[in-house]
């Protein structure tokens, strides 16, 4: 059996349609947002919390914590807040969730003066520095652990995780999974891109976040019972699992973010179908840049490219129908959006053209009824 789960960044704009990025908002604002949404009582079963007790609940605040020279926790600088669904055993019941968990984040948020924009990069600024030194604490702890050297990538960019597991997998074919997945990334990542703006105008290119972020952070990782079963490798492949319910989890973190939930429902069945098939060999740990960056820039409209999510999506569409799967259906969308040689970017262009600014491109997002239509 499949379990599902997905976590969302949402960028915000503030009442004057600004950003409320890192240089804009204060966490004592979008902690009020954070006051207003519910607790869940068991979702600490599922839910990783942390030790700084930011992840209190479905909704936390994405950002980046400081700490002094003794390991206390000094400030919290905000990026944006993000949700994060429980795990689910059906494609269209963590879309429910998630849905339903974006629409109180949407109303909270709107009472105190903000509203989401899709934002999968930061359209303005290019480069995020610390208002202050690291502490001793700090320089120790990007010692041990090298991946959080790129923070200041993640304070810029914005994006989701889809997750998914299937029982009965052992440590090593959850790995042989998550390299799959890593091969052949940049072929089914324009289906969600959405990232085209930099530094206040249009970038060359359609996934600015996949350009810059690959190779600095992780594409998936997959999360083990032992730490003997883990794989080195920078960026991050495999972790040991935090609770229970991670053992097995393979987190695939590099499609850029969608303000239509439908698109995750397509894409959650794609690595799925993905998962099940035996016909694709590729297999890598580490996922190939400059591939990325030829994604990045022509998606679709490069061949190589085109040929190879063509046959991916076929390949995933012929292992779900093998198991007589109804998520099969799901891929619809993605085999028009391919036919196309479309994405959700050369939407946003057209919005800028027709627009004419970022900033009224950003309020016009998450607009689509389609976030309806999957529960």
């Amino acid at each position: 059996m499949f379990k599902f789960g997905i976590e969302h960044e949402v960028a915000l704009i503030n009442a004057k349609g600004q950003l409320a990025d890192f240089s804009r908002a204060k966490f004592s604002e979008l902690a009020q947002i954070i006051e207003r949404l519910p607790s869940y009582e068991n979702d600490g079963n599922q839910l990783h919390i942390g030790n700084a007790g930011i992840r209190q609940k479905r909704w936390y605040l994405e950002g980046m914590e400081r700490f002094s020279n003794t390991g206390e926790l000094t400030a919290f600088i905000p990026k944006g807040i993000e949700i994060r669904t429980t795990i689910h055993s059906t494609v269209k019941s963590t879309i429910a969730e998630l849905q339903a968990s974006f629409h109180l984040l949407r109303e909270a948020a709107s009472n105190l003066g903000f509203s989401p924009a899709l934002a999968t990069f930061n359209p303005y600024l290019t480069t995020f520095d610390l208002d202050s030194p690291l502490s001793e604490y700090e320089i120790k702890w990007l010692e041990a652990f090298p991946e959080d050297q790129t923070d200041h990538i993640a304070m810029l960019s914005y994006g989701p995780d889809l997750n998914l597991s299937l029982t009965g997998m052992s440590f090593e074919e959850v790995i042989d999974a998550g390299q799959k997945l890593i091969y052949y990334s940049p072929y089914i990542i324009p289906f969600s891109y959405s990232s085209p703006f930099f530094n206040g105008s249009l970038w060359d290119g359609l996934s600015v976040r996949t350009f810059i972020r690959t190779g600095l952070r992780s594409t998936v990782r997959v999360f083990l019972e032992k730490p003997e079963q883990q794989i080195y490798s920078q960026p991050v492949f495999t972790k040991v699992a935090r609770l229970p319910a991670e053992v097995g989890r393979i987190e695939f973190k590099a499609f850029d973010g969608c303000d239509d939930f439908t698109m995750y429902a397509s894409l959650l069945a794609l690595l799925k179908g993905i998962i099940l098939d035996k016909s694709l060999l590729g297999r890598s740990t580490l996922p190939d840049v400059a591939l990325h960056q030829i994604s990045a820039r022509f998606g679709f409209d490069n061949e190589a490219i085109f040929d190879n999510a063509n046959q991916v999506l076929q390949a995933a569409q012929s292992a779900l129908n093998d198991h007589a799967d109804p998520d099969s259906e799901l891929l619809r969308q993605l085999f028009t959006r391919l036919k196309q040689r479309r994405t959700r970017s050369h939407e946003l262009i057209e919005s800028f053209h027709r627009l004419g600014s970022i900033k009224e491109v950003l309020q016009d997002t998450y607009q689509f009824s389609g976030l309806d239509s999957i529960a």
